[in-house]
């Protein structure tokens, strides 16, 4: 791959080819004997395969899913000899505040679709024109389209390095960032790194951990506790963080030849089953169908991998900071968060949603965003 800066379009398309291949092999499912428990317990089950591979054969209108896709402006730039893809969504109305939004794991670019034109145009969403955004949504190098995955080393830190090239190649010198996961960490790295103009970070979590330090606990309240037992359920159900963080490409393996195995594998997306996901099954079914057609999972879960090998030593980002904490998402702590976060300036909770706030709940994600930006910086 050749060293430019050149902005190319791009739009998504896949070919009957493609098409027909991933139909003929969920008309083939094999599903796993089934476990002692049809729910989730021991993982994805039967019942819910099923039905769900059932309404992506008859239902499910990916073409449908494309074109909606296909209606804001993709890009692919080379930054460092990585192919990165984006949207870029420019508002029309002046001083609009640069934005980048950072996905999640397992998600992608979709994660935003349903925010971009409440963010960009505020005023044909009911909105004041001084909350507006320019909105740069890339895909993590490695997931989606931006492949094929430049090496080895791919960090979060690495990421916000190239997301910085990258807002700087379109021309913001100034800019802030949003994200969930993956996004709220590589959100977290730009913080740390604070590069010029940068504006802050808003994130769904703050991912800090008790210390060891039972003065820490004297602050906590009664919510704190539950949120901890939370977080205890949370890790003991993430089973695909370790096998994403010792093994990424034995699970790459099974999964690149099983749409059924990206779909289990994609559990996250019913916050493990416990029945408090808001995410619709079509949403689901576009988000494994892209990791499908671009056969990412090997790569997308290579970063924690990566991240278990840095070495990173700890560090208190200081960087101007909103946090939106979503009823059944990972729980942050404010004690934990403060310690770690130096200049948390905004704090909101509220009554559901969770890990995929921006497919769940948009409204309400944009306007917490807004709120975040408007205030004095």
């Amino acid at each position: 791959m050749t060293n430019n800066s050149e902005i190319r379009p791009f739009r998504i398309e896949v070919s009957q080819v493609e098409l027909d291949d991933l139909n003929d092999r969920l008309a083939r499912t094999r599903l796993p004997r089934p476990a002692p428990t049809d729910d989730w317990e021991y993982g994805t089950p039967n019942s819910y395969l099923s039905e769900t591979v059932d309404h992506w054969r008859t239902k499910f209108d990916w073409s449908a899913q494309v074109n909606r896709m296909n209606e804001f402006p993709h890009h692919l730039t080379e930054i460092d000899g990585q192919n990165v893809h984006f949207i870029h969504v420019p508002s029309q109305e002046d001083n609009a505040t640069p934005l980048l939004l950072l996905h999640t794991y397992p998600g992608s670019f979709v994660d935003f679709l349903d925010m971009i034109g409440p963010l960009t145009d505020p005023v044909a969403h009911g909105g004041d024109a001084s909350d507006a955004f320019s909105v740069v949504v890339p895909s993590m190098p490695g997931f989606g389209y931006s492949t094929p995955l430049a090496g080895r080393g791919w960090t979060m830190r690495k990421v916000a390095e190239t997301y910085d090239k990258l807002m700087r190649r379109l021309g913001y010198d100034s800019y802030g960032s949003h994200g969930s996961d993956g996004g709220a960490m590589i959100s977290r790295e730009l913080g740390l790194m604070n590069p010029e103009g940068f504006l802050g970070l808003h994130v769904l979590q703050l991912f800090s951990f008790p210390s060891g330090d039972p003065a820490e606990f004297e602050k906590l309240q009664p919510k704190d506790y539950a949120a901890l037992e939370h977080m205890k359920w949370f890790q003991s159900v993430g089973g695909y963080n370790q096998m994403n963080g010792t093994r990424p490409q034995t699970i790459g393996a099974a999964v690149a030849d099983s749409p059924v195995g990206q779909l289990a594998y994609s559990e996250l997306f019913n916050n493990f089953g416990d029945g408090t996901s808001l995410v619709t099954t079509d949403q689901i079914l576009t988000q494994v169908s892209l990791y499908w057609f671009t056969n990412t999972q090997a790569t997308a879960g290579r970063y924690h991998f990566e991240e278990g090998r840095a070495g990173h030593e700890p560090a208190v980002n200081s960087a101007r900071t909103g946090v939106a904490v979503f009823a059944d998402d990972f729980k942050s702590i404010r004690v934990f968060a403060e310690r770690d976060n130096s200049n948390i300036v905004h704090w909101s909770e509220f009554p559901d949603g969770g890990h995929f706030a921006s497919m769940e709940r948009p409204d309400v994600l944009a306007e917490d965003l807004r709120t975040f930006f408007r205030a004095p910086r």
